[in-house]
């Protein structure tokens, strides 16, 4: 099998020649490329897309880093990460830490990870202090999205996730409600990132603007899934009085509430209002009140920051050094006007 190393032997030039004068790359004169074209003919030889890559000492590749990728929210920023960077001609690697600290830091310290690809993408992905020299290390462009760690001389794409929790739970309070409920993420995960703090920020300060004190019984912590709500909404149907409206830091948190709280006989919203943040797929179908985070446009966003750097666009036109994208309340059938709740038999 003809390899590019073998044209260039005849050809008398380096591979990375072969590979600029058969890209059609203007840092090639025409006798060379008219060379190297004859040589290749010769021989038989059609360029390896990954293989011309190489020898120009590009991948065409940007690595985009999540915590889960199971989880609606990383996974809908991956696919549209991914749909922008294929438009420009760029492959996206997805490393998906599963949860693993371990996993983050072999990604992380790995030394050959410039070798795959060219740019770096870290979604909600925390980071030590440590981890920096790392980065700075790989000399590449990288940007990070939504909370996490901000990496010095990175931009970012995010919400405001104190201001998104100040709206749901001003919602609930414009409604009536005094005695609001909290479930959010934990701490102890392996990759505790920060968006349950910010949300949590944005709860107790909705509360204390209005006269309230935060009752630390009302806050319970789980992880964001359908499992994590529905078992922080079993704890607290423990409490006495029932909370008349829950606040879930995510709509996967609040649709597993939804459904503990149906199966404890209580009605949603008659009973208990509940109410997200996101906009889940689902959360128009179950009637899920929430407050809508543009997650595919962060997505989008951050893969187009990226390509300034790589195409050379950046030069033209600096990408800002942190973008907050709005969100706005979703209402829908989930929340309503307080009324005693009784505690079911």
């Amino acid at each position: 099998m003809t390899r590019i190393d073998d044209v260039a032997r005849l050809a008398g030039v380096s591979t990375a020649t072969v590979s600029r004068a058969l890209r059609g790359l203007p840092t090639v004169t025409e006798a060379t490329r008219l060379r190297v074209l004859d040589a290749a003919a010769r021989l038989g030889y059609i360029a390896s897309p990954s293989a011309s890559r190489l020898a120009g000492g590009k991948t065409r590749a940007v690595a985009v880093v999540v915590p889960r990728i199971t989880r609606w929210f990383f996974s809908t920023v991956v696919e549209a990460a991914e749909d922008t960077l294929q438009q420009a001609g760029y492959d996206l690697l997805l490393y998906n830490l599963g949860g693993r600290e371990n996993a983050r830091q072999r990604m992380l310290h790995t030394t050959n990870l410039h070798q795959r690809v060219d740019a770096l993408m870290l979604v909600a992905t925390p980071l030590h202090r440590s981890d920096f020299a790392a980065i700075s290390a790989l000399k590449m462009p990288g940007v990070t999205v939504s909370s996490g760690t901000g990496v010095p001389g990175w931009p970012s794409v995010r919400i405001d996730d104190v201001a998104a929790a100040r709206t749901a739970t001003n919602h609930l309070l414009g409604l009536g409600h005094r005695r609001i409920a909290h479930i959010s993420g934990s701490s102890t995960d392996e990759l505790a990132f920060t968006t349950h703090l910010d949300r949590r920020r944005g709860y107790q300060e909705a509360l204390t603007a209005a006269g309230l004190t935060p009752d630390p019984a009302l806050d319970v912590e789980s992880d964001f899934t359908l499992g994590g709500g529905g078992r922080a909404t079993a704890e607290l149907l423990r409490r006495d009085p029932l909370p008349t409206a829950i606040f879930a830091a995510c709509d996967e948190m609040a649709l597993g509430a939804i459904a503990a709280l149906r199966q404890a006989g209580l009605r949603v919203p008659a009973d208990v209002s509940v109410i997200g943040v996101d906009d889940h797929d689902v959360a128009r179908v179950v009637g899920l009140t929430t407050v809508a985070q543009p997650a595919a446009e962060q997505g989008r966003l951050a893969a187009r920051t990226l390509l300034g750097p790589l195409t050379g666009a950046a030069a033209r036109e600096p990408a800002e050094a942190s973008v907050i994208l709005p969100t706005r309340l979703v209402l829908r059938e989930s929340t309503a006007p307080p009324r005693e709740t009784v505690r079911p038999n």
